[in-house]
């Protein structure tokens, strides 16, 4: 394979007209106004992908379709941008990062990488796809009730969506409960807390991480959002997903200033390195030449740590400042508690 797998970008800092091209498996995908035409575009992607998988194809359509779908998509967007001044949650949101769970589990399988319900029996490939879609794309409706604890509120609001969805493609209820649960998993863990356990929630979180350029901080800044999330967005200008030289999948972050960093280190670089992803991914992020100001080159993540190439030519290594797992720890601390043990 040569070229992108996936591409999100808004070039030159700019929102464009979508211009979805295909050449085989390869797509890029420009960030749209109008709504409706980013959505068809990204649509597009995801059944390309899943159009040698009927099952995981048919619940897609049916979510896509669901009214309660539509309206938690809507209602989680009002909660986070209008009231909390947040960037987008809503259905577009759920398109991106649906599209990019995609291209990740491609470039996985294309690697070897055995995602949990292939490696425990319970599933198929075509399986894996299905709840991949479906837990990415409804992990942030919970945020139509609160931003604390959408996670939980989450799992207990796709039920009966899953359940309606499922119930006509998987007769036994066996099988039907048991991907079931790969899928509220998925919801439950895909922002770390707490972290996934599984591949195919491994593939959430990371897929909810990419999706940090500034198609989607742009409103939540013409909103009044003025604050390091809007304007670190802003300064993304294109995530590319695609294979890696030395792991199965590559993304490589181009930001058109160097604030973007903040996006990199504190949304993406978390659910890399503390999802079952973390041996499969490698991370990248760049300023294009044309950024406001060339503090750094170049970033790429080693490990738990971030080596920073300086506009000088000088090398720094930093530890990746992950704040969740800093308060996880001095919970535990206080509690007496270890990893292990509870």
């Amino acid at each position: 394979m040569s070229g992108d797998k996936l591409t999100l970008n808004v070039a030159r800092g700019s929102l464009k007209d979508v211009d979805a091209r295909h050449s085989g498996k390869e797509r890029t995908i420009e960030f749209a106004t109008p709504r409706a035409r980013l959505i068809e575009a990204l649509g597009g992607a995801i059944r390309a992908d899943l159009q040698e998988y009927p099952l995981a194809l048919a619940a897609f359509e049916a979510l896509i379709h669901d009214p309660e779908a539509l309206a938690h998509w809507d209602m989680a967007n009002y909660i986070t941008m209008r009231k909390l001044g947040y960037n987008d949650h809503g259905r577009v949101h759920a398109f991106v990062t649906g599209a990019a769970s995609m291209a990740i589990l491609e470039l996985l399988l294309e690697g070897g990488v055995k995602p949990d319900l292939l490696e425990s029996g319970i599933g198929e490939v075509e399986d894996v796809f299905l709840v991949t879609i479906l837990s990415t794309m409804l992990h942030d409706i919970g945020n139509q009730v609160h931003r604390a604890a959408h996670e939980e509120h989450g799992v207990h609001l796709a039920r009966p969506i899953i359940d309606r969805i499922l119930e006509p493609l998987y007769p036994d209820v066996f099988k039907r409960t048991k991907i079931r649960a790969f899928i509220l998993h998925g919801i439950n863990c895909h922002d770390l807390n707490p972290a996934p356990l599984t591949i195919e929630g491994g593939i959430v979180a990371v897929a909810d991480g990419t999706d940090i350029t500034k198609g989607r901080g742009r409103k939540a800044f013409a909103l009044g959002s003025v604050d390091i999330h809007s304007i670190s967005a802003l300064a993304v200008d294109q995530v590319v997903i695609t294979r890696g030289d030395t792991k199965p999948v590559l993304i490589d972050v181009t930001m058109n200033n160097s604030g973007g960093i903040f996006q990199v280190e504190e949304v993406l670089a978390p659910k890399v390195i503390r999802t079952p992803l973390g041996r499969y991914v490698e991370l990248r992020a760049r300023t294009r030449p044309q950024g406001d100001e060339q503090i750094l080159e170049r970033v790429r993540l080693e490990g738990d740590h971030f080596v920073m190439d300086l506009e000088g030519g000088e090398t720094a290594v930093v530890e990746v400042q992950d704040t969740q797992k800093r308060v996880a720890e001095a919970v535990e601390g206080s509690l007496d508690l270890s990893v292990d043990g509870r």
